[in-house]
């Protein structure tokens, strides 16, 4: 007996996963690595489990740093995964529209795929279904790289570190680019990413993460019933192609209102062309009302059945918001569970979309002897 005892006492100062089932507050505090799989060419895939004071466990892969889940407990104390996602590595290979992803060199879109710096245009993929744009990156993203990471001792709770360095050229962008994104579970449930990069060549640079949320938890239903506040009192309506006209939109009175906590589908289906043009919902950048670099609050969303609230804070002058208007059902995510229609949300703090285009915007640009950063984090609780 005494020696099950140390090993039981081992495991957890090593902090090695609780068995199946297990409540959460008997799940040791700290970080477990296993292999998530293998890509085509033979590299192992990693996939690191977080697991902070509460027991409540957030789980990344290098591959992408993609976020495969996230525990939230609702007003109850019962637990849920609050992210979509799939239950293997395959899967994000091959069908993943950016579940949990780190995205960049730039997150959204570029018009035709093309942009000046210098007077030089650069050329990009054309990797957007919604038109003829570069959307996310290009082909091989963020999304799609193998990150080095690293387990990192953090005071505010289990942390991890990815590196990925950008060649000069990688999807057209110009400069060796070194992007470090640390991510901290803290121990009151929350992500918090701190985003860091350095150029030796001017370039362009938009980081931000990309998870589908369903406070309900992944595969209960659609979103439609969440009460949604951004405080923002404009927004960048876009034409056909979802590329912003360069119009800065007052939100107040219509559909893009959220100065005040609506629920989602509550105009979602009104007769707006903004509404239209992103398949009958949003996938919008809403222009927030803060000073530039400071970090606050962007976005705040309630289930109100749970109670699970999400608060999103970030440094960057914008925040896009889509409603799955994109999910139709054919993906079969973890469990098994079916995402259709509208069953999870996306809150991408960033800069606006085709900044490089649109000299009026805030700037993307970054050159050699700068440093970029975006600060933003994810908070659960329930109320």
């Amino acid at each position: 007996m005494k020696k099950i005892s140390l090993l039981i006492a081992l495991a957890a100062v090593l902090g090695l996963s609780a068995c199946k089932g297990a409540k959460p507050d008997a799940r040791a505090r700290g970080v477990v690595k296993a292999e998530f799989g293998k890509l085509a060419d033979g590299r192992s895939v990693e996939l690191y489990t977080l697991t902070n004071a509460k027991g409540m466990r957030l789980k990344i892969s290098n591959y992408g740093g993609t976020v495969v889940a996230i525990e939230a407990a609702d007003r109850k104390g019962a637990v849920a995964d609050v992210v979509l996602g799939f239950d293997d590595l395959d899967s994000y290979v091959k069908s993943s529209p950016y579940f949990g992803a780190l995205i960049g060199r730039t997150g959204n879109r570029i018009a035709g795929g093309k942009f000046k710096l210098d007077g030089k245009t650069f050329t990009l993929a054309k990797n957007d279904g919604s038109g003829p744009n570069n959307l996310h990156g290009g082909v091989k993203g963020f999304d799609k790289v193998l990150w080095e990471a690293q387990v990192v001792d953090n005071p505010g709770g289990p942390a991890l570190l990815l590196k990925y360095l950008s060649k000069d050229g990688e999807e057209g962008f110009p400069g060796n680019l070194s992007v470090e994104a640390l991510h901290v579970w803290t121990d009151d449930n929350t992500l918090k990413i701190e985003f860091k990069a350095t150029t030796d060549k001017p370039t362009v640079v938009n980081l931000t993460h990309h998870s589908y949320f369903n406070l309900a938890g992944a595969g209960q239903g659609d979103i439609l019933g969440h009460e949604l506040m951004i405080p923002a009192d404009r927004y960048n309506p876009v034409d056909k192609n979802l590329i912003p006209t360069g119009e800065l939109r007052p939100v107040k009175g219509g559909p893009f209102d959220f100065s005040t906590g609506t629920m989602i589908g509550s105009r979602i289906q009104d007769k707006d062309p903004q509404l239209h043009l992103a398949k009958g919902g949003y996938d919008h950048n809403w222009i927030l009302t803060k000073k530039a670099g400071d970090t606050t609050l962007v976005a705040r969303v309630k289930e109100p059945v749970s109670g699970r609230v999400l608060e999103v804070m970030s440094s960057e002058p914008g925040v896009q918001f889509y409603s799955g208007n994109f999910l139709d059902g054919t993906l079969k995510g973890k469990a098994g569970a079916v995402y259709g229609l509208r069953t999870g949300f996306c809150l991408e703090p960033q800069h606006f979309p085709d900044s490089p285009n649109h000299p009026k915007f805030p700037s993307i640009v970054l050159r050699p002897g700068q440093s970029y950063r975006h600060t933003l984090s994810y908070h659960f609780f329930a109320e």
